[in-house]
């Protein structure tokens, strides 16, 4: 039976990191076209289609939306062949449409894949986040300290001045605030439009992206994802869902939530062994974008596993069609 077979991560990994190349090959044509729909959807299509050749009974619990929705990749989606381990799919064709439409940078494709019943099923709805790097006692920030608070216990926990720490924000007016708050500390902000996946995981690289925590809040299904990033990578991430009406509420018990103000760790979110794989669309701070010469076009992969701790980086070189 499908459930019984062991969650045979190191052989699934490569299969993972093209599923997400096969997307990002999709979206290519489309980068700087002005068409979020086209390129979400080449993205969508490529990736289920990957995903339908690997050996596993997959179900999408992190995906395009629910049924009605989403015509693919639907939370509850069977992918796969059906002949493998039993598996949660976490998932976003393109992380950042509008980004690639404008050819704007950090566009990624992501997927995540954990045994059965370890992600957890986000409903979507907002999600207040909160993530530092590697290499802190768990608690060094929490999501009950006011956002001066946090700098200032990072900057002491990292022994430097409340001015060398950067916070990585969504740009969005929910945060205008939040950004007065930070910045009156001494603290710098990177602004980022869109795409809050790779927000996230700039954190757990701060020597190459200059990025020493994330804050804000955005899309619960996307902190999933970030989470099992942060787990290969190595950081502390923090979540609290949030709702604006009773049709959220629903949503979320649906999901089968009912504790509405519990703060999940990263370790809640992800529970279990879990690989990781993005792919650059455009060029980013972590993930160099898609490349066209000549008769060619190349790809750069990150594919992670949390069991071993591997970060690994790939070169994709194919033939241009």
């Amino acid at each position: 039976m499908a459930d019984k077979q062991e969650f045979q991560d190191r052989l699934l990994s490569l299969g993972l990191a093209r599923v997400s190349e096969a997307a990002a090959l999709a979206s290519a044509r489309l980068i700087g076209r002005g068409d979020e729909k086209a390129a979400d959807q080449a993205a969508v299509n490529a990736m289920r289609d990957q995903l339908n050749l690997l050996e596993i009974a997959g179900v999408v619990v992190i995906g395009e939306g629910e049924r009605d929705e989403a015509p693919m990749l639907f939370i509850g989606e069977e992918v796969g062949t059906g002949q493998g381990p039993a598996v949660d799919i976490a998932l976003d064709p393109l992380e950042g449409t509008t980004l690639t439409a404008k050819d704007m940078p950090n566009a990624l494709t992501v997927i995540a894949m954990a045994p059965r019943g370890t992600l957890l099923h986000a409903p979507d709805v907002y999600m207040e986040k909160l993530a530092i790097g590697p290499g802190f006692k768990t608690g060094t920030v929490t999501l009950a300290m006011t956002p001066s608070e946090r700098v200032n216990a990072l900057a002491a926990a990292k022994g430097c001045s409340t001015t060398d720490i950067t916070v990585c924000v969504l740009e969005r007016p929910r945060h205008e605030e939040m950004i007065a708050e930070l910045r009156a500390t001494g603290a710098a902000i990177r602004l980022i439009t869109d795409g809050d996946v790779a927000g996230v995981m700039h954190c757990a690289e701060p020597e190459v992206t200059g990025i020493d925590m994330y804050m804000g809040s955005g899309g619960a299904p996307e902190g999933v994802l970030a989470a099992a990033a942060l787990k290969c990578m190595g950081g502390q991430f923090y979540g609290k869902l949030l709702f604006r009406n009773d049709d959220e509420r629903a949503r979320a018990r649906k999901a089968g939530i009912t504790n509405f103000d519990r703060v999940y760790t990263r370790d809640d979110l992800v529970r279990g062994d879990v690989i990781f794989a993005a792919t650059g669309v455009t060029d980013g701070s972590l993930l160099a974008g898609i490349k066209r010469e000549p008769g060619w076009i190349t790809t750069e992969t990150i594919l992670m596993r949390s069991k071993t701790g591997s970060v690994r980086r790939m070169s994709y070189r194919s033939p241009a069609k």
